[in-house]
């Protein structure tokens, strides 16, 4: 088989997510037997101290056998996390420009809800 049919095979179908530093590949492949599966590429990106950068990829091959198992058991995961921690991404508040926004909501005693003073300086920022 020629390279270029070989390139053809290997690009069926494709998508891709991005997540901040992660990035996500959804392709449809094809086995030598023509038959299709899927693999799960996540890639993230590593800056090193000069400025270069490198990425790390970890990939996952899904065969059609263990589709309906995956799916049900990804569904269920996502679905005990989302029930049981809410859609709210906890980690968003360790990044150094996250900025907490207070509702400004009536107290039992009509005062205002309590702010902290406190401000956090990372030696990064000195």
């Amino acid at each position: 088989m020629r390279e270029h049919d070989m390139l053809e095979k290997e690009e069926i179908f494709s998508k891709v997510l991005r997540a901040g530093r992660r990035t996500y590949f959804f392709d449809v492949r094809a086995t030598k037997a023509d038959d299709y599966y899927i693999t799960i590429t996540e890639s993230k990106k590593f800056t090193e101290e000069d400025g270069s950068f490198h990425f790390k990829k970890h990939k996952i091959y899904l065969y059609k056998e263990d589709f309906t198992a995956f799916a049900e058991i990804l569904d269920e995961m996502t679905s005990y996390v989302l029930n049981h921690k809410g859609e709210e991404v906890i980690s968003e508040r360790h990044q150094k420009d996250f900025k907490k926004e207070y509702a400004l909501e009536k107290q039992d005693d009509d005062s205002l809800p309590q702010t902290s003073t406190f401000t956090d300086i990372d030696f990064d920022d000195i």
